[in-house]
């Protein structure tokens, strides 16, 4: 391995205080985890890694040679000891004796669980045999965006050999095939035939790098990614770092403004089928891209390395507009282009698809670009969304790379046809070559990819969903976003008392992610406020589906006699206050156009007269009716509906201390002024109780029950409607 230029851009973070503790099996954890680290050296869940061990044989006693390698569906970065699958490699290498040749490459798959070794459950991936045939004991397989780079270049095999010249190494070149046992085949070859290299690359697709020792592995992949790093930067720099053809829009001023304007619109066209999570970048890289005069050429290529485009999909949207024109043009321009990439893509399933090929899957883009603005991505949650967008940004980076490699002339035969594929099935632009979109579709539509995506758990019944759930910081709200957290939702905890609302967002993510949730400040009395939260919401989400308002005030007194000022106020927060915010979240509902759900929280008080509560009473009538008026007005998009609880005690803001005392004394239940709040609270709620049929005290968590089930999909064709939580309260029947 060529030591002749030191690294540039990238650490050598090998630790031997931390190795020289480790066994073989955790060394090959160690390494993985320290590529896996730096997204420059591989992407999420990208490349894999091995190592060929001399293992105890637990059947015969004797040593044996074992190829640890990452399993099916792993992430480097993240992966236990307990994440690699381990076979036998003397028996995997005797499959060749039955292998049947690359049409029937597939079935060799079924025979890897046959060479297991020790009983572990861990599936081995598709480039086992990439890693089994290299004569190496400890292999590395990335796929960072300098050598997908090289790779995806006209004239990528001329520009290695340049590479090898310049540094000193003695990397040899394979043109595209597809991953598989075939392509370990080659990758054993090309080393027989290439005396003393110390890499393969793979064309259009990524790198593979070797050591005698763990460290000298890591260490070798590290120097060859970064030479490679520094060749590509000496060549933007002769270039002027002028890419993609230069600019030809400005990013706009405003544009993350911009962004949250359309985003709502752009979830809900590509949720046409299926509803998706969004995430937001305007990155440098990104905007550069987006903004360049060759970006709708390059992007409509599509991508070249299976691992971006199995998240990207064959390419994504460019949506010629121009974000300083008005947003009301956005809609339309975005519908046209729409309906253009579903249609080619039904023609290029058509095209491709085979008799016993899955079928066609959801059409729509998962990656949006708008000139001015940046990239809009998605995918069936939070951190799909993000990592969808991260791979784009890696695809970016390749076709930049590939074209500052440009020399002038592409080739008359490219370097990644071969077996796979010839130079007509491949299309370039400005020196990179994209992916074919037949050997696109053999991977995407691949039986073995479709038996991964099947063996995935089946999703919550709201995942996919964003709930807003205001009032959440305490109380019936909390429990309903721990509820909905549960069942798969992303949440939006909005609180006046933003710490409240931080600490069950933090709760929410431990059930569902760490980025499941976010929390922010409210006040439904205010419209700015509220605007802020939705904002935040699409933001953090890219839409909305599901809104909760559990938030009201209860006004009290020493005396029990109220103001005219808490008169007013309690109508405010508790009538008006819900009609603002559905006023704001309907304004942002329409704009996306999907259906959505929203749930306001009245009271037993709406029906039961009362001495002494009267301002609040009044109050939840008029939400009840507003429940109704609402569901007319915003049929048939958003349904609405509202949940009437009797009193709720525990966990309530609204009974502070103050509140029970009054209440107790105004029942005629003693109590002692040294009860702790707890006992006094349930003192009262004892009591309510006793009113009802059931004689069970309402708990916050009955009445998520009834939010969640009016706001999921079980109740699809109820709006307009109250349910009583009350615990059978006789005087809250309806006469």
């Amino acid at each position: 391995m060529s030591q002749g230029k030191s690294l540039k851009f990238l650490e050598n973070r090998w630790d031997p205080a931390i190795a020289d503790t480790l066994d073989e099996p955790e060394l090959l954890r160690y390494r993985s985890n320290l590529l896996g680290s730096d997204l420059r050296l591989t992407n999420f869940g990208g490349g894999n890694t091995s190592s060929k061990l001399t293992m105890i044989d637990p059947l015969s006693g004797e040593p044996v040679k074992v190829l640890w390698v990452k399993g099916s569906g792993g992430d480097l970065g993240s992966i236990k000891r307990a994440g690699f699958a381990t076979l036998y490699l003397d028996k995997l290498l005797a499959l060749e004796k039955i292998y049947a040749g690359v049409e029937r490459e597939d079935e060799m798959v079924a025979l890897y669980p046959v060479c297991t070794f020790g009983n572990n459950p861990v599936a081995a991936s598709i480039d086992t045999p990439l890693h089994a045939y290299l004569p190496f004991p400890h292999v590395d397989h990335l796929h960072p965006d300098w050598g997908i780079a090289l790779a995806a270049a006209a004239n990528g095999r001329e520009k290695m050999d340049e590479f090898n010249k310049e540094f000193g190494h003695k990397l040899a070149w394979l043109p595209w095939q597809r991953p598989g046992y075939e392509l370990g085949l080659m990758l054993r070859r090309a080393v027989s035939e290439n005396p003393g290299c110390d890499g393969v690359v793979l064309g259009g697709h990524g790198l593979f790098t070797w050591g005698e020792t763990q460290r000298e592995s890591y260490e070798n992949t590290l120097t060859v990614i970064d030479h490679l790093g520094q060749f590509l930067d000496a060549h933007a720099e002769n270039k002027g770092r002028v890419f993609f053809g230069g600019s030809r829009v400005a990013s706009h001023a405003e544009r993350e403004k911009i962004a949250n304007a359309i985003m709502p619109i752009i979830r809900g066209g590509v949720s046409a089928k299926k509803r998706v999570i969004g995430t937001f970048s305007d990155a440098p890289d990104v905007l550069e891209f987006v903004n360049s005069a060759s970006a709708s050429k390059l992007s409509h290529l599509g991508t070249s390395c299976p691992d971006h485009f199995i998240r990207t999909k064959i390419r994504p949207l460019f949506v010629e507009w121009d974000a300083a024109t008005l947003e009301s043009e956005f809609t339309g321009i975005l519908e046209r282009s729409l309906t253009t990439y579903r249609s080619e893509y039904a023609d290029y399933y058509t095209k491709h698809a085979l008799t016993d090929s899955p079928a066609m899957r959801d059409a729509n883009p998962s990656v949006v670009l708008v000139p001015g603005v940046g990239m809009f991505s998605f995918g069936k949650n939070k951190t799909e969304s993000r990592i969808t967008g991260e791979f784009y940004t890696n695809a970016i980076h390749v076709m930049q790379g590939a074209g500052v490699l440009d020399s002038g002339q592409c080739p008359d035969v490219l370097p990644q046809s071969g077996p796979a594929a010839d130079t007509s099935a491949f299309t370039t632009h400005e020196n990179y070559v994209a992916l074919p979109p037949s050997e696109a579709f053999r991977i995407e539509y691949w039986a073995l990819e479709e038996a991964k995506i099947r063996r995935q758990p089946p999703e919550k019944e709201l995942s996919r969903q964003v709930a807003l759930i205001v009032g959440g910081g305490s109380g019936i709200g909390r429990e309903a976003a721990l509820l909905a957290a549960e069942r798969g939702a992303h949440l939006v905890i909005a609180d006046r008392d933003l710490k409240a609302a931080e600490g069950v967002a933090e709760e929410v993510r431990k059930i569902a992610g760490r980025e499941a949730a976010i929390a922010t400040a409210i006040d439904i009395c205010d419209r700015t406020t509220i605007v802020a939260a939705l904002n935040a919401t699409v933001k953090a989400f890219g839409g909305l589906d599901i809104v909760v308002n559990t938030a009201a005030l209860f006004p009290s007194s020493p005396t029990g006699v109220i103001s005219d000022a808490q008169w007013a106020q309690t109508l405010q927060v508790n009538v008006t206050g819900n009609y603002l915010l559905a006023d704001e979240v309907h304004a942002l509902l329409k704009k996306q156009g999907l259906t959505a759900s929203l749930v306001l929280t009245s009271s037993a008080n709406a029906v039961v007269a009362k001495r002494g509560s009267e301002a609040y009473d009044v109050s939840k009538a008029a939400v009840s009716h507003l429940v109704r008026e609402l569901a007319v007005g915003y049929a048939p998009l958003v349904r609405v509906n509202g949940v009437s609880p009797a009193t709720v005690v525990k966990g309530s803001t609204m009974f502070p201390r103050d509140r029970v005392k009054a209440s107790l004394a105004k029942y005629k239940i003693a109590f002692d002024e040294k009860d702790s709040d707890e006992e006094l609270r349930t003192k009262l709620a004892k009591f309510y109780a006793e009113r009802t049929l059931t004689h069970v005290p309402i708990d916050p968590k009955d009445c998520a029950e009834a939010i969640l089930f009016l706001a999921g999909p079980k109740t699809p064709v109820t709006t307009g409607h109250i349910i009583p939580v009350d615990g059978g309260l006789v005087e809250a029947q309806l006469r």
